[in-house]
Order: C-alpha cells, then structure tokens, then sequence
C-alpha cells in the first residue's frame, strides 16, 4: 500500500493563534474563505489522485471508502486539529502502485499529477470567477468585496498548493511525478535517506518562511490573471 499525496498548507497567522488573530481584527471573510477553501483544496486534490488511480486500474481508493467529500476521510482528525491550531493541514489517498494499468513508475507519475492538476484546475476557476464578478460590479460594494475575496483566496491557495506540491522532493507529489520521467530519479527518491532529508527539508522550508514566499508568489500571479481578464471582459463589453 502507498499514498499518493501528502498535500500540506501552512495558514498565515500572527504572533498568536491564527485563528484567533484574524477573527479579532475582524477578518471574519478572510478567515472563513481560508477554512472552506484550505478543505476543499485538499479534498479535491485526493480525489483527483483517486479518480486516476482507479482510471490506471487500482481500486483500492473506492474499495476503502476514499472517493467522499468528507476531509475527516482524507485528512484526518489529526491533520485537521493540527490545522485549526497551527495552521498545517495535509491530506492522503491509498493507493496500489503495483495495480496500475501503466506500471508503478509511469502510472505513479500520473497519479501524483492529477492532484496538482485537480488545484490548477480550481485556480483558473476562480480566477475567471474573480474577474468577471469584477465586471460585473454588482451594487452593494461589501457584498462584492467579500465574493473577490473568496474567490481570491481560492484561487492563490489552490495555485499555492500546486506549486508546493510539485517540488521534486518526498512525500511531495514531485517526488513521484519526477521518478515517472527518469529512472535515475526513480532511483534517487525511493532511497531511504533521501525521503527523510526530503520530509526534513519540507518542513524547514515552511518554518524558514519559504512558504510565505511561495505565498507572496502565488497571490503576484492571481492578481496579475485577474486583472488581465477583467480587461479583456471590460474591452470585450464595450
């Protein structure tokens, strides 16, 4: 038995609880958009995984009771407490690499790519959202601040988990999808001290802050889509 993905997301807080600091300066949209789009990246990020190992023949995701929207089924209560404290959360879906249809290091590779493709996916939704509710300009200015925002956040979170999922190091999906490309890699990754230095090296990269770049990165990029669509949906109006 092996798991296809170890999404993790590391939630932007102050000196305090998270939680806590965002409802006391009263970002009670921005919190609540965090909550319902850092469960449902990483609920559909699985689901993708299982949707495509059970397309490359392994059945092992239904026949455990994996293909759900329930995050305690894929998260855990473990991830999700560590999330509601800390703001670390992470997901899995078992599979059986040795049932896939295109062998375990190509049906692997396809595998682990369908749960950053399913976030890619989620991302350019939203930001096509964001941008025509832009357009749109609907009357009430908080009603329409507050969809931006939702829709924002689902957008950068979603691309965000995307690109951390994909660095080429285990447990991280780029580790598998890296391994499917070059039999060398597949070499490399499967050593032992390799996926203990790349477990280490995931969590100093969210502690150093290398998250928040990441972050930073992400929420550039949305910004810039938005902005770009909504001029073409403003010209394409007029």
């Amino acid at each position: 038995m092996d798991a296809a993905s170890h999404a993790v997301v590391l939630a932007q807080g102050g000196s305090g609880w998270w939680i806590a600091d965002l409802w006391q300066q009263g970002e009670t949209v921005r919190l609540a958009s965090w909550i319902f789009w850092v469960l449902a990246a990483i609920v559909l990020h699985e689901l993708g995984h299982g949707i495509a190992a059970i397309w490359q023949g392994d059945d092992t995701p239904r026949a455990l009771g994996r293909m759900t929207i329930n995050p305690v089924v894929h998260m855990g209560w473990f991830s999700i407490v560590a999330f509601l404290l800390i703001g670390i959360a992470w997901g899995l879906m078992p599979v059986k690499p040795s049932n896939f249809r295109w062998g375990p290091r190509r049906g692997g590779a396809f595998v682990a790519a369908a749960g950053p493709a399913v976030n890619l996916a989620l991302c350019a939704v939203c930001v096509i959202g964001c941008a025509a509710w832009r357009v749109a300009s609907p009357g009430d200015p908080q009603v329409a601040e507050n969809v931006t925002l939702f829709l924002f956040t689902g957008a950068w979170l979603n691309l965000w988990l995307m690109m951390f999922n994909l660095l080429p190091m285990p447990p991280l999906d780029g580790a598998a999808v890296i391994s499917g490309i070059s039999r060398s890699a597949a070499r490399l990754m499967a050593h032992p001290r390799v996926q203990q230095i790349g477990f280490i090296a995931v969590l100093l990269l969210m502690i150093s802050g290398g998250s928040s770049v990441a972050t930073r990165l992400a929420m550039g990029v949305v910004r810039y889509a938005v902005i770009a669509i909504e001029g073409l949906c403003s010209g394409a109006a007029a």
